[in-house]
């Protein structure tokens, strides 16, 4: 197979990580850092001493022989440096989200289509085994008809003041609950209080209903006692758990629910079954996320179909976005 050639921009939190794995992929080659910040190109230059070191983004992707770049820089830059690469030909990763509004994200989503180029933004959760066994459940109808869907993601810590846990947390369960319902959201509200730094959100209640009658519930906050990253899925036949911070009971499925006697008036009683823990692998959600993005550029599945869902995932957290700023106070 041909080596494709990318590139790593920004190389603070999470760059180093996408990195790594960019680097470890077959029939790749980590050609490219690139940060504004020469002490880290330095302590990564060293990490990875193949790959060319530069603070300019535009000498970077000026280079024809690059194929494609990994953009991980905070989340004010993704559209122009998306953008920017877009219009010199190479494909683009871009974590999380997309960009800052539907309307920034409609115009790469666009320049992508016209120019025949992957735009995959990095919802990495949509990579997890036990998100993927999830989907397994839900379309199989195995759980049943699907009722509701609520997660939870709580932390104490990262506290961040260029952006709002809704945006920084919500991104990742938003993904989650979109995937598994296939819908957009037809009504939607937020609730949050800015403890910690004026404007900026700490803790955010969440309620989004979809044309299909499913609603859902996200609770998110840097500011908890609980490391809390849990997805629960109610059908009405059964019911699942994901929970990342267990190490090995990822998914649990509950055989309870509702139901009505035949030999009753009517009255709804509750049954209760089998738990069972269903095999989940132990992959590493972010190399399966980059292995999905090589096998995009070297044209298998949708080009554009992650970028339309990282789209419909802006508009959800405008929406919710719309609504937290109607109530503040």
């Amino acid at each position: 197979m041909e080596t494709l050639k990318l590139a790593a921009v920004g190389l603070g939190y999470w760059g180093p990580n996408l990195a790594r794995n960019l680097d470890e992929l077959e029939s790749a080659e980590l050609s490219w850092i690139c940060d504004r910040d020469e002490a880290r190109l330095a302590r990564y230059g060293a990490r990875f001493p193949d790959a060319r070191k530069t603070t300019s983004y535009e000498e970077m992707i000026a280079d024809p022989e690059l194929d494609a770049v990994a953009i991980a820089t905070p989340v004010v830059t993704h559209f122009e440096l998306a953008r920017e690469a877009l219009l010199a030909g190479k494909h683009v990763f871009v974590e999380k989200p997309l960009a800052l509004s539907s309307a920034l994200g409609e115009q790469l989503v666009a320049l992508a289509e016209e120019r025949a180029l992957v735009l995959m933004p990095g919802h990495l959760l949509l990579y997890h085994p036990g998100v993927a066994k999830l989907k397994d459940l839900v379309d199989s109808e195995e759980l049943g008809r699907l009722l509701y869907v609520y997660g939870n993601r709580q932390n104490l810590g990262q506290i961040r003041k260029d952006e709002n846990a809704l945006w920084s947390l919500g991104a990742h369960d938003l993904s989650v609950i979109l995937h598994l319902v296939g819908e957009e959201p037809a009504e939607a509200w937020a609730r949050g209080e800015s403890f910690l730094n004026p404007g900026v959100e700490d803790v955010v209640f969440c309620y989004l209903r979809f044309p299909s009658g499913v609603v859902a519930h996200m609770h998110l906050s840097w500011l908890d006692p609980h490391k809390m990253r849990r997805m629960t899925v109610v059908g009405d036949r059964k019911m699942a758990v994901f929970d990342d911070m267990e190490p090995e009971r990822k998914v649990t499925v509950y055989d309870k629910g509702p139901q009505q006697p035949a030999e009753t008036w009517g009255e709804w009683q509750t049954r209760s079954g089998d738990i069972s823990i269903p095999k989940v692998a132990n992959d590493e959600p972010l190399r399966l996320e980059c292995e999905h993005f090589l096998a995009l550029l070297r044209g298998e599945g949708d080009r554009i179909a992650a970028a339309r869902e990282g789209l419909a995932v802006v508009r959800s957290l405008e929406q919710l976005q719309s609504s937290l700023e109607r109530e503040r106070v």
